[in-house]
């Protein structure tokens, strides 16, 4: 398979997909760091990171992915990024979206975590997210998977803790009480329902739906 991953980080899905199942992946970063990480980690692959915005990614794929990225779209953008998914597909396509949603649309996300952990960043909801496909895709699976995520946060918070003996010097006591703060506050969003995580599955419209692309 091609593979489009918008918004790829640090490549982590691409070499997954490249290495245990042989798919050619093209991905979208807009750090510098990361494209430069992933080329020297995952060079032996079959993974080209490009560094530009997601929104000029070219070419036609058979599955476009984003994990992470709607949360930093933004409202507005919602409907361009769903009409270049489903234009860089080629027949037969599948759209993937994995992202955070809010139990209801705001325009910005928490004061404290737009300064210190994620600028700018908007978590969408579902309903927007159905709103801005309307006409362009159609959704063929819906997976809410946010309590997962709250075990998730805990173990990273388990990881952080025992690793921070050796950490301290070169991190400091202000962001270990930083990052104490992020990790435990993202597991109660989770734990107490206000933020889901959706995994969302998606076809052109207009097209048949894929084998295999069914609710379990």
């Amino acid at each position: 398979m091609r593979v489009l991953d918008l918004g790829c980080g640090w490549g982590g899905f691409a070499a997954f997909a490249a290495e245990r199942y042989g798919a050619s992946v093209v991905g979208y970063t807009v750090s510098r760091e990361q494209a430069a990480w992933a080329a020297e980690h995952h060079g032996h692959l079959a993974v080209d990171i490009r560094l530009a915005d997601y929104r000029h990614a070219t070419g036609h794929y058979d599955a476009v992915v984003s994990i992470g990225l709607m949360e930093h779209v933004g409202a507005k953008n919602h409907r361009g990024y769903m009409e270049l998914a489903a234009r860089c597909l080629v027949p037969g396509g599948v759209a993937f979206v994995h992202t955070i949603g809010g139990a209801g649309p705001r325009t910005q996300i928490d004061p404290w975590f737009d300064k210190y952990v994620f600028p700018n960043a908007a978590i969408p909801t579902l309903g927007q997210l159905a709103t801005a496909m309307h006409g362009v895709l159609v959704p063929e699976d819906v997976q809410n998977i946010g309590p997962h995520y709250d075990r998730t946060l805990m173990d990273w918070w388990a990881n952080f803790e025992a690793a921070w003996p050796r950490l301290r010097p070169r991190y400091g006591d202000t962001f270990y009480r930083l990052w104490k703060y992020y990790l435990l506050v993202s597991a109660a969003y989770f734990r107490t329902r206000e933020h889901n995580l959706y995994q969302i599955v998606a076809t052109p419209a207009g097209t048949p739906q894929p084998r295999g692309v069914r609710a379990s």
